[in-house]
């Protein structure tokens, strides 16, 4: 992805933010092309190349309502799934994900004994830092400041570790995922530092189809703890890779989208582009 595709999801991700500020008023083309600063035709052509639609459909895609339907949609097909214990969520995750806990030793004494790659990328939904280890990625996160102030943040978690800026097939592996053709992605390796529970709930979102929404109590039905929504949420919160793991596919049981660990205007973005894809296509 470009600066000129970077440039754009800026330009997108305020555009979303004025759609969900005055979702009742239903805001037209002209206005919100007049709020980021382009014309109604520039506007139109930028975000159908984006997200595959018209800013007046994303906008339903992006709904209260929409999302409570979904919601409810789910909710139903995951029960039953599960009551039965038949896998009939069938995710292509569920193929070529593959986590894996990091050992005491791995992570003991800030991660001395870990090596750690890292690069920068751009993606349809902005920036981010990918890093892993030998074993897989142990860190997908998107940033809106400095490169440096989202290595720092890494960096905290491995205080001793070893850090190299080097692309990998690990992290070229991965980042296949953003494109649109992803047939061609091998299983991707996650090596994730976090405890039983924390993982355990990682690998449940892993079950999610794409363009779903599922409830945190619904989560928490799904790892067999119905009364830890509130520490399924703690843990989902605490996904330190983000898309791969899809935690922005859990949202409030109200139908509001709840938080994100990368800004609720960026969850509104790839929830309601995933929708797009699965409607339009």
């Amino acid at each position: 992805m470009d600066d000129a595709q970077q440039y754009n999801y800026d330009r997108i991700a305020k555009a979303i933010t004025y759609i969900r500020q005055h979702f009742r008023q239903q805001p037209g083309l002209d206005e919100i092309a007049r709020h980021v600063g382009l014309s109604p035709f520039h506007f139109q052509k930028m975000f159908s190349d984006w997200a595959g639609t018209s800013p007046k459909k994303f906008l339903q895609y992006v709904s209260l309502q929409f999302a409570k339907e979904k919601l409810a949609q789910n909710e139903s097909l995951f029960d039953t799934a599960y009551q039965t214990g038949l896998s009939g969520t069938s995710r292509l995750h569920d193929l070529f994900v593959k986590i894996e806990g990091m050992s005491p030793a791995e992570y003991k004494n800030g991660g001395e004994k870990l090596a750690i790659n890292y690069q920068f990328s751009e993606t349809r939904f902005g920036r981010l830092l990918i890093a892993s280890t030998k074993k897989g990625i142990c860190l997908l996160s998107f940033y809106e400041g400095t490169p440096e102030a989202a290595l720092k943040l890494l960096k905290t978690e491995f205080p001793k570790a070893s850090f190299r800026l080097a692309p990998d097939e690990i992290q070229q592996n991965a980042l296949k995922i953003f494109s649109q053709d992803s047939e061609d992605i091998s299983e991707i390796k996650i090596h994730l530092k976090g405890t039983a529970f924390q993982l355990k709930v990682w690998e449940a979102l892993l079950k999610i189809p794409q363009a779903s929404l599922v409830s945190y109590n619904l989560v928490a039905n799904m790892i067999e703890k119905p009364s830890s929504s509130r520490a399924v949420g703690n843990a989902i919160g605490k996904n330190p890779v983000a898309y791969i793991i899809p935690c922005h596919r859990v949202i409030k049981s109200t139908g509001e989208l709840g938080g994100y660990r990368w800004n609720q205007t960026r969850k509104t973005a790839i929830i309601g582009w995933e929708a797009t894809q699965k409607t339009e296509l």
